[in-house]
């Protein structure tokens, strides 16, 4: 076990500061993540150095399209989470502790193993996903700050839970998130996933502010969260920060405690496509269907195809160094590694 050092006193408690959640734990007591949990008078880390997914994914899959496009990222993950999306695609292992008596499994992995493996492979960037890496986050750290130094970037694919805390420690290791909004509605986010609205649209803004690169995920989910009204509202909400943020418009297909819920129709996607750019935004994609259209990204000023993708097939168009053959206009994002 590891002290989790993004942690105080609390009375005779200890508050974990490292989600909003904010569990204050007394001894013995485990966080709602499944994985924090307070050992003589400490809060421990209980998946430190355990790695319960590996695998090598093109960037794309994170999402991330505005992040060096065709490049392979090398994605770990651990057993865990602080939400309980009842459509989680990863419940076998986000869910694992609080389905299992609060049983942890994983791999031994040092910082130092992670950061050799990307080495070894070439690859350009880690990403800490499958799960949310905020209840890992002193393990993510020591990783990330390995990894930078070998000039090996990294990424957070989050539910945005992160307190500004977390973000400031890892800031200057983080160069990019790719954050769920799950919704517009705190009724969707209580019932739904265990959580609240506020802190995820206060981790966008303020991640946006520090400098880190954001794109953005909703999972659109029929008869849960794609009316019109709130799909404009999420867009507006985007625009408001920046409309050259990113916002990846995902299919739902059955999974978890949503199984009977049917696949998200394309009309209702193509139409979630056309609300999102009414409302300023420059890059907009529909995720996971085939549908390179919409997946592909073309030049805010003058139209053209720059990058043409389809699933994971990504090929470079009218692009050149983060800008716009055409018309050299500059494309938002991290181009070069």
């Amino acid at each position: 076990m590891y002290h989790a050092w993004l942690s105080r006193q609390y009375e005779e408690r200890v508050l974990c500061e490292a989600c909003y959640q904010r569990c204050i734990l007394g001894e013995g007591k485990v966080g709602v993540c499944g994985v924090r949990q307070v050992v003589d008078g400490k809060l421990r880390l209980l998946v430190y150095e355990k790695v319960a997914a590996l695998n090598i994914d093109p960037v794309e899959k994170k999402p991330l399209y505005h992040f060096l496009p065709q490049s392979d990222v090398l994605s770990i993950g651990t057993v865990g989470c602080n939400f309980a999306c009842q459509f989680c695609q990863n419940s076998h292992i986000s869910q694992y502790p609080k389905e299992h008596n609060g049983e942890i499994f994983g791999e031994v992995a040092k910082a130092k193993d992670i950061v050799e493996i990307a080495k070894k492979r070439g690859i350009k960037a880690i990403a800490y996903t499958y799960n949310e890496p905020v209840i890992f986050c002193e393990y993510a750290y020591e990783i990330a700050k390995l990894a930078h130094e070998n000039g090996i970037k990294n990424i957070f694919v989050t539910s945005g839970y992160e307190t500004h805390q977390a973000i400031d420690t890892i800031a200057p290791y983080l160069d990019a998130m790719n954050i769920d909004l799950k919704s517009f509605s705190n009724d969707f986010y209580e019932s739904v996933c265990g959580a609240k609205l506020r802190p995820i649209l206060d981790t966008i803004e303020y991640a946006y502010q520090k400098g880190i690169w954001v794109e953005i995920t909703t999972l659109v989910i029929p008869n849960q969260n794609d009316s019109d009204e709130e799909i404009e509202s999420i867009a507006q909400f985007i625009a408001s920060i920046s409309p050259t943020i990113p916002w990846h418009l995902s299919a739902f297909f059955p999974s978890y405690k949503m199984s009977d819920t049917p696949p998200t129709p394309i009309q209702t996607l193509h139409k979630a496509y056309t609300i999102a750019k009414t409302a300023g935004l420059e890059y907009v994609y529909i995720g996971n269907l085939h549908d390179y259209a919409h997946q592909s990204t073309y030049c805010p000023r003058c139209n053209e195809l720059l990058i043409q993708r389809e699933r994971y097939t990504v090929e470079l168009k009218a692009f050149e160094k983060g800008h716009c053959t055409q018309c050299n206009h500059e494309i938002e994002g991290i181009f070069e590694a």
